[in-house]
């Protein structure tokens, strides 16, 4: 695993239709739609925030963990309009022992179901494959999150199974997850292969 790709300086990562960049302070009114809505964390270990300077503060935060190698946290631009906060995707707990990492993602509700959460981890898994040299992408996910399931199978994450009350969320208590994940010899392969794999399971 290729930690200082991740972390010595920040990657800015880009596609035709997306950009994965730093948020900054400037972010903020975007940042904030996002976390103050309660229908985006439904699903997710975050407690909606509906004060702007907690948010504004959380902007710092992610500074904070990037700058002690832990976690990265990119906004998800258009690459039209890269002005514009659509959500954030994150990769973290980077275990080197068995080179492997677990990604994070939410939109904004406004730009649900129009493909760009599949995008956005379709653009991350390419750089921690590709760059990283991880040999193991992971996502955990409640069982009701239907639609983040979708994103992964699309990207040709397999559900491994699930864990029963093993994980204590913010906001929502001790929850089970299921566990879905991707592997290095799983993304080398031809995305046709992969599908013909699949359907027939």
């Amino acid at each position: 695993m290729n930690l200082e790709v991740v972390f010595d300086q920040f990657p800015v990562l880009r596609s035709e239709e997306l950009v994965l960049n730093k948020v900054e302070e400037h972010h903020l009114d975007d940042l904030f739609e996002i976390y103050s809505n309660d229908h985006v964390f439904e699903y997710c270990g975050i407690i909606p925030k509906h004060n702007k300077t907690t948010v504004k503060n959380m902007i710092g935060h992610y500074e904070r963990d990037y700058l002690k190698r832990s976690r990265i946290k990119w906004g998800i631009f258009a690459a039209e309009e890269e002005s514009r906060l659509l959500g954030i995707i994150e990769a973290c707990d980077f275990n080197q022992k068995v080179n492997m990492v677990t990604i994070g993602y939410f939109l904004a509700e406004a730009h649900w179901g129009q493909g760009l959460a599949s995008r956005a981890v379709e653009l991350l898994t390419e750089f921690l494959f590709e760059q990283v040299q991880v040999n193991r992408v992971q996502a955990e996910v409640m069982l009701n999150n239907v639609i983040s399931k979708k994103v992964l199978l699309k990207n040709r994450f397999v559900k491994e199974g699930m864990l029963r009350q093993a994980a204590l969320w913010s906001g929502k208590g001790v929850v089970d997850l299921e566990i879905y994940s991707i592997l290095r010899e799983d993304y080398m392969k031809p995305k046709t292969q992969t599908a013909v794999l699949l359907a027939a399971d």
